[in-house]
Parts: C-alpha cells; sequence; structure tokens
C-alpha cells in the first residue's frame, strides 16, 4: 500500500473544515491555497467545508458543520499569527500546523532571530526599532550599525510585504517612517547578498525530516510578492545548485530552526547562502502557501510526494498530539 492509500485509509472517514481567505493582506493567496487544498480532499473522497473567517457566519457554520478537524489554508496576521489557532483551541478543534505559542513567535521576525541567536543558528544582524518611539531618531543607530545596503521589514507579515531594500543613506528615513506608517512594528537587517533558498519541513516531532532544498532566483530585487505569485517571475532550481555538504547543512539547520520553535506538521524555513557557502535564516513560516506556485508542494515534487499526498500529511499531523 503507498503511503497516499495509506493517509486516504485513515482519514477518509473524517470531516474537514478548510479555513481560507481570512483578512490579512494574504487573503487572495489564501484563497488560492484552500481552493487547491479543498481540490485535493474532493479527490481523496474527504468531506469538507470551505470556512472564511472574513464572514461573519464563519463560526456558527463551523459548528453547525462539527469537524473532526481543521485544516488551516491561512496565511499572515489572524491566521498565522496564533490568533486563529488560539480561537480553536478554545473551542475545542483539532487543527493543523503549528500551536498559539509557536505561531505567534514565528509570525514575529524579531522573536525569530532572537531564538535562532540563543539556539546558535545564524541569522543576519538586526536593529529593533520600538513602535512607539520616535523612528526619525533610529536613523543614525540603523545606518552605523548595519551600513548599506539594508533591509527594512515589518516584524509581523507574510509574503515579503512591506519589505524594502535601502542601498542609500538618504533613503533610510523616509523607508522607515513608510514602513513604520504601514505597519507600526519595523526592524531592519543587515542585507546579506546570495543565493534565495527555502527548506520545507514535513512531518511529527523525532519523524520531522527536510525536503529538498528549492533555490529561488526571482526577476525583481528579491523574492517579494510579485515574484512569488506572478507565474515567470521567478526561476526554480530544485534541487538547489549546492554543495552536498552545504545541502545537508542547510537542511540540517532548517530541523533546528523547527524544533526550536516548536513548530508542528510542517513549515519552511527560508534561508539567504552567501557566494563562499554560509547560510543565514531569515525567516520560518508556519503556514506555507499551498497555490500552483508555491514552494513547498514543488518541494515535495521532487521528494517524490503528489500534491494529494502532501496535504493529506499534512492533515493527518492534526491527529498527532501537539506539544507547544
Amino acid at each position: 500500500m503507498t503511503r497516499l492509500h495509506e493517509l486516504r485509509e485513515r482519514l477518509v472517514d473524517k470531516r474537514v473544515a478548510v479555513m481560507l481567505g481570512g483578512m490579512s493582506g494574504e487573503r487572495e493567496v489564501s484563497l488560492r491555497s484552500g481552493a487547491n487544498v479543498m481540490a485535493a480532499l474532493t479527490r481523496a473522497g474527504i468531506e469538507h467545508a470551505p470556512i472564511d473567517p472574513r464572514r461573519e457566519d464563519w463560526l456558527p457554520s463551523l459548528r453547525d458543520f462539527a469537524p473532526d478537524a481543521v485544516l488551516l489554508a491561512l496565511h499572515g496576521r489572524g491566521g498565522e499569527d496564533g490568533t486563529m489557532q488560539g480561537c480553536l483551541d478554545t473551542l475545542e478543534y483539532r487543527y493543523t500546523g503549528s500551536g498559539v505559542l509557536s505561531s505567534s513567535v514565528a509570525m514575529d521576525k524579531v522573536k525569530t532571530k532572537q531564538i535562532l541567536q540563543v539556539v546558535g543558528l545564524p541569522t543576519p544582524p538586526w536593529v529593533s526599532i520600538d513602535p512607539h518611539g520616535d523612528v526619525r531618531a533610529r536613523v543614525d543607530d540603523v545606518a552605523d550599525a548595519l551600513d548599506f545596503p539594508l533591509v527594512v521589514k515589518p516584524v509581523a507579515e507574510g509574503s515579503s510585504l512591506g519589505v524594502t531594500v535601502v542601498r542609500d543613506a538618504g533613503d533610510l528615513g523616509p523607508v522607515l517612517l513608510k514602513t513604520h506608517y504601514e505597519f507600526r512594528s519595523i526592524f531592519a537587517e543587515r542585507y546579506v547578498p546570495g543565493m534565495e533558498i527555502t527548506v520545507g519541513i514535513i512531518g511529527v516531532g523525532a519523524k520531522a525530516r527536510a525536503l529538498p532544498v528549492l533555490e529561488l532566483v526571482p526577476q525583481n530585487e528579491f523574492y517579494d510578492y510579485e515574484a512569488k505569485y506572478t507565474d515567470g517571475m521567478t526561476a526554480f532550481f530544485l534541487p538547489a545548485r549546492l554543495t552536498d555538504d552545504v545541502t545537508a547543512e542547510v537542511q540540517d539547520m532548517a530541523r533546528r530552526a523547527h524544533a526550536s520553535l516548536g513548530c508542528h506538521g510542517v513549515s519552511r524555513v527560508d534561508m539567504i547562502v552567501t557566494p563562499d557557502g554560509a547560510p543565514y535564516i531569515t525567516e520560518i513560516n508556519t503556514l506555507p502557501g499551498l497555490t500552483d506556485l508555491s514552494d513547498l508542494p514543488a518541494q515535495a515534487r521532487t521528494a517524490g510526494m503528489s500534491y494529494d499526498e502532501l496535504i493529506l500529511e499534512i492533515l493527518n499531523s492534526a491527529f498527532v498530539e501537539r506539544l507547544s
């Protein structure tokens, strides 16, 4: 019996609510992820229903459907940051992905970097900026600490929303003010030139395993929202053009990062590898995209997993005890 058939037999009698859409800036991506997920569940013969938290009747709809588990296809604020996870815990529904604490920490890029630093995993140097302070007063501190080019990022957004590479000192102040106005909590990070890669993690606990490393070569300056979700805007190399030693190193780093944050079932760890082969972790995604153009399904295919097997593997993790 194949793994797909085994998972189907185990899950075919389950009722699954697919939570999609939501209210974040990644709503459209989430709707696409959710549509793909539901198509996979249809092929597997698993009863399911879409639940969109943007709708006023989402909670009565969820209760009426009475799912055995909720498959989270949400991305960004309100769905990936522990908010929905806390709600589902209170309602006593099983769900896919990481729990409240891991989700909220991973969504906060500064908190993630602090944990990575504590456990000895490399991440680019950064400067935190008090969202309640005078941002303009920090311009010189940021420039002195990081030099140019540097990157300004929102603390808690996904899909590279609000990320700006700043190359000239004269642009730093305006970029900090604009990003702070749009997103409030922001930070600055040293720009690390090199190969952009991502490593998917699938499985639970000691059985969590790294998928093949995906190399991303965007047409834009970096792997931004447009490059991520526009067909033809990014070239993909699977497996990445890395030496065997570096490949093994980044996969081990991804597993360690996943475990350090207490992630469950699935995650995707993004990194930069410098020209001399030094990897740096930039962020961890606890609910990776599941669209036709998303990274995780492409990595799973290279590992010999069909899209349907990937979705059922993620769904199955909802029925395994979450430790955090």
